[in-house]
């Protein structure tokens, strides 16, 4: 079973975390099949590998972690691939693939820039 996990940052206010769980919502409903957790580097829950954990307990075989950050910074340089490096050695026999970060999808920033044009 294939499985996502949108990875963010996290906060102090919990009030950060809400685009990310209308997100979480949102892909649910466009695609029902396929499970989605939400997960964050630092100060808030679930960990990645919590989120990795409970989608294993699901079923998912093949989970794809979608960073939802801007660019690649130190975190996602750094911090990020010890933490997927510690989920991959945890669960061994999960497939765990990563995309870029979000904000450097085409797409995405062209969204942004017609968010922009709609603002004027």
């Amino acid at each position: 079973m294939k499985a996502i996990i949108l990875f963010g940052h996290g906060a102090r206010d919990m009030r950060w975390r809400e685009p990310f769980d209308r997100l979480a919502e949102l892909w649910q409903s466009q695609n029902a099949t396929v499970p989605v957790e939400l997960a964050f580097l630092e100060m808030m829950e679930p960990s990645l590998d919590e989120a990795v954990s409970a989608l294993s307990l699901a079923g998912a075989t093949q989970i794809t972690v979608v960073p939802v950050f801007f660019g690649q910074g130190g975190h996602l340089r750094n911090d990020f691939p010890v933490l997927l490096d510690a989920c991959r050695a945890k669960f061994p026999a999960i497939a765990l693939s990563v995309t870029p970060a979000v904000g450097e999808d085409l797409a995405v920033l062209q969204a942004i820039v017609d968010f922009g044009v709609r603002a004027l």
